[in-house]
């Protein structure tokens, strides 16, 4: 066998060369170090999300609890980051931005990849990524999988809960929409989390993985607000606007909604 060294068996040769700063900013590096380091939690989050999603069409529902609680577990560490770089402060970040062009974080294809696979799918996201190969083929087909939520509510139906039909067989390209009849059955386990426990157990785990997700968003949107204020983003968002609207979008309804029903 090699004598294989820490560095060789994390490629940090590669790792560490990929930071260029394009501008002589003092915190361009903290700027794309905090961006590199956040993709890779987010191909943590895909593997894990992916992992939990196979378990549950399997009804293999240990690993995939556990699964869902390392993502949540990464989502703090992703809110975390938005605290590091909201130590770049307005004039710090005035002499970084020109160097960046067009690019915004609204490109990231893993970010999206992760919303599709929660649930909140958007074609006009995947058209974004059209000419770069192979994100858009990716999220193309993420856009035709079920759902984490979608394969949950599968889960529900086959241990004889009431799940509609147009709930189980859809177009799995259209954001999921809320029933009363998905509401009931989460009812239904929560008024009896005894008889339920594994599927109580479920329900938790999707409502901390969407509390840590909307916190995350939260935290992107404080972080843009304190450092560029109200403009316009990189890529031609409208910045803080359209990052309000975002972190009011929620991924599994009833989760929430029945709360209100117990």
């Amino acid at each position: 066998m090699t004598d294989t060294t820490y560095g060789d068996y994390l490629r940090l040769d590669r790792i560490l060369a990929a930071q260029e700063p394009r501008s002589d900013a003092h915190d361009e590096l903290l700027f794309i170090v905090i961006h590199q380091a956040s993709e890779l939690w987010m191909k943590l989050c895909l593997h894990e999300l992916e992992g939990a999603r196979r378990c549950l069409r399997e009804d293999n529902l240990d690993p995939a609890f556990k699964m869902m609680a390392r993502v949540s577990r990464v989502q703090h560490q992703l809110i975390q980051s938005w605290e590091v770089l909201s130590t770049m402060t307005p004039a710090d970040y005035t002499r970084v931005r020109p160097h960046l062009g067009s690019s915004s974080g609204f490109q990231s294809a893993q970010y999206r990849l992760i919303e599709y696979i929660m649930g909140n799918k958007n074609p006009k996201m995947t058209a974004v990524h059209e000419g770069r190969e192979p994100d858009h083929a990716r999220l193309t087909a993420a856009e035709r999988e079920p759902s984490l939520y979608d394969e949950a509510l599968r889960v529900l139906a086959r241990r004889g809960l009431a799940i509609p039909d147009d709930r189980l067989k859809r177009d799995f390209t259209q954001p999921y929409e809320a029933s009363d009849e998905v509401e009931a059955a989460w009812l239904a386990i929560y008024r009896d989390p005894e008889t339920y426990w594994d599927l109580y157990e479920l329900a938790e785990k999707l409502v901390d993985l969407q509390y840590h997700f909307q916190l995350w968003r939260f935290g992107h949107l404080k972080t843009v607000e304190r450092v560029i204020g109200y403009k316009a983003g990189t890529g031609g968002t409208p910045g803080v606007p359209y990052l309000e609207q975002v972190v009011a979008k929620t991924f599994f309804p009833e989760l929430l909604t029945v709360r209100t029903a117990l």
